[in-house]
């Protein structure tokens, strides 16, 4: 339920965009692909902490569709990162996390969709947490995904253009069926949404902190939340 004052509860759904990896790399004079390693490893502690709280749905923003602009080694280092976080699922499961990935599954190898399948089929009862992956996500091509999936549906008859409201285009989004999203957290000291979440982003709050991701923990999302508290949230009211 969306809190509508300033004190509120733990917001029912977090996002974070998982940025800074290649500068902290760069800072000490590291490959870019070492900052990523240590990003994929700042992970683990934040999910949980979520988990902790409360939280019902995390969405982590790990690789965008622009990102296969990057150099070769970097790209093939994040996919081995994904695929490392896929084979060690199972932590998650003993904590009740249900793993989703969402974006543009496709684009990735045959044998890396076949896991993210098995790891989502294996914890799809997982009642505690959703963390959703954002892999090859894009917030405008999610959004035209979802326009093709409605267009199908009215073309095989399923439904009529004058049933298409907000909620039917809701049920057509990655993120079907979650509780709103609460609050957007950015580190790295980027003021901008970098095309996350633009349809679930229409009443969020944002946080923007001056961290860069690798360096991030469980205390810098405590803070963060510290700071969403003190928001009024008025969703257009008074």
């Amino acid at each position: 339920m969306q809190q509508t004052n300033a004190g509120a509860a733990v917001p029912a759904h977090i996002a974070i965009i998982l940025d800074g990896n290649g500068r902290w790399a760069k800072r000490r004079g590291l490959p870019r692909s070492f900052g990523h390693r240590q990003g994929a490893k700042a992970v683990e502690p934040v999910v949980l902490r979520c988990r902790e709280l409360g939280v019902q749905s995390l969405t982590l923003y790990a690789f965008s569709t622009e990102n296969w602009s990057r150099p070769a080694s970097e790209v093939d280092e994040i996919m081995r990162l994904l695929r490392e976080m896929l084979q060690s699922a199972e932590r998650y499961r003993g904590q009740e996390i249900q793993l989703r990935l969402i974006g543009d599954r496709s684009a990735l190898a045959p044998d890396l969709q076949q896991q993210i399948e098995q790891v989502e089929r294996e914890s799809a009862s997982c009642t505690g947490m959703i963390l959703n992956m954002a892999i090859n996500y894009g917030g405008r091509e999610e959004l035209v995904h979802a326009a093709r999936t409605l267009a199908r549906q009215v073309e095989e008859g399923i439904l009529s253009p004058e049933e298409i409201d907000e909620k039917r285009l809701a049920s057509a989004l990655y993120t079907a069926g979650q509780p709103e999203l609460d609050l957007i957290i950015r580190p790295s000291g980027e003021k901008r949404l970098s095309n996350f979440l633009l349809w679930q982003c229409a009443y969020a709050e944002f946080v923007f902190m001056d961290i860069l991701w690798p360096d991030f923990t469980p205390a810098d999302l405590d803070a963060a939340l510290e700071e969403y508290r003190q928001r009024d949230r008025r969703f257009g009211g008074i």
